[in-house]
């Protein structure tokens, strides 16, 4: 089977140049307080005034770091750049170590909790902006948020990393990442998100404490967070790693799939990488019981409350394109690629908004376009879809 990657590749550069990057550098650079606005909505209405997010900061500097990495334009170094001084001057506490979860919309400290998942990735836009520039002031920044990760949230008798601390990294009572999140102690998700900074920090940082806690959180996957029975992720769990939920994110399963694979990857290890690639396999099986039939995958399952949320989100989509594409490079499966390629069509007739720029925030179960959820907010940033463009420029730009 023979596939047209040159064609692929100048479909994502036409829309990461054209659509998604122009978006951010021409409709949310705020002007006047600095960094960037906080939201559009749906319907593509600035709010200047709303709260500025440390994942939506931190998430544009990896975007735009690794757009200057890959394709070398003075106007992605700068962005990047506003980025990185944003969050190292406003987000970053120097006090007590840690990024604040949230600022007003003039950059002053609003919710300064230290949720594990933020310090995440700061490091990860942190440690790709050094990667693109070698600049020694991310690099160190990132290695800090490393330590306090390491000090304040690591579990050394149960294992793990906590969800979330006080500023001053004492306990506090909701430690969910959003609303619609169970108030566990421990998360998949966090995990996740901790195992991907972690793996792009040893790219540039080879730390022996890195490199083992790296290991581990890929060990934490195989042995704690995936249920080997169906092949899927949970979810939530308590301080002992028990789950008493039964939840089946799909996109989270296809994403995890390739970020698993890129960190055993990247770590180098022989053994750790010969037990991690059936599994990535498995895992990408599991994902795609959401695949319908017109390339997409839904979000997730409730499986206690026998409901489907049947919604096709933005970032599932892009999760979904790289995973597949994942296992064609690696694994030779020329049927993964076609699914990678299905969804990535799905995406140009359905999720990409030509007009306006950006993508949608999803496509409803009933084909309508979503318009309530934010065009770019605290949320909806430009890194899964611009992160799968680059994935894609990057995996197969040397190949025929």
């Amino acid at each position: 089977m023979k596939f047209d990657l040159n064609k692929l590749i100048a479909e994502a550069t036409e829309v990461l140049t054209s659509n998604i990057l122009p978006f951010w550098m021409e409709k949310m650079v705020d002007k006047e307080h600095g960094g960037f606005y906080g939201r559009i909505t749906g319907e593509g209405e600035l709010m200047p005034e709303a709260e500025k997010g440390a994942i939506l900061n931190a998430r544009i500097l990896w975007t735009f770091s690794s757009a200057y990495r890959l394709l070398h334009r003075p106007e992605y170094l700068e962005t990047a750049t506003r980025a990185k001084r944003y969050l190292i001057d406003k987000f970053y506490d120097r006090e007590f170590g840690g990024v604040y979860w949230s600022l007003n919309a003039q950059g002053e400290p609003l919710d300064t909790k230290k949720q594990i998942y933020a310090l995440g990735f700061a490091i990860y836009g942190l440690s790709e902006y050094h990667r693109a520039t070698g600049d020694e002031e991310a690099l160190q920044v990132a290695i800090s948020l490393f330590e306090s990760i390491e000090a304040h949230s690591f579990d050394p008798v149960k294992n793990g990393y906590c969800e979330a601390l006080s500023r001053s990294w004492e306990e506090i009572a909701d430690m969910r990442l959003s609303a619609k999140d169970e108030n566990e102690r421990k998360t998949m998700n966090t995990h996740l998100h901790i195992l991907e900074p972690y793996a792009n920090l040893y790219r540039v940082w080879k730390d022996e404490r890195l490199k083992k806690q790296l290991g581990n959180l890929i060990a934490l996957f195989l042995d704690k967070i995936l249920n080997t029975a169906t092949g899927h992720l949970e979810l939530f769990f308590d301080d002992d790693w028990r789950s008493k939920y039964h939840i089946i994110s799909y996109g989270h399963d296809i994403e995890a799939s390739w970020l698993l694979h890129e960190a055993a990857l990247v770590l180098g290890d022989g053994s750790l990488l010969h037990s991690v690639e059936p599994m990535v396999e498995y895992i990408a099986a599991a994902a795609d019981e959401g695949l319908q039939p017109d390339g997409s995958i839904i979000y997730e399952t409730h499986l206690d409350k026998h409901h489907t949320d049947a919604d096709r989100h933005w970032w599932v989509q892009a999760e979904s394109v790289v995973g597949h594409a994942n296992l064609y490079q690696y694994f030779g499966d020329e049927v993964m690629m076609q699914r990678a390629l299905h969804c990535w069509q799905y995406i140009q007739q359905h999720l990409i908004d030509w007009e306006g720029g950006e993508w949608y925030w999803s496509i409803k179960a009933d084909g309508t376009i979503n318009r309530t959820d934010d065009k770019a907010g605290f949320w909806k940033c430009p890194y899964h879809n611009g992160r799968m463009c680059l994935e894609l420029i990057e995996r197969f730009s040397k190949k025929d």
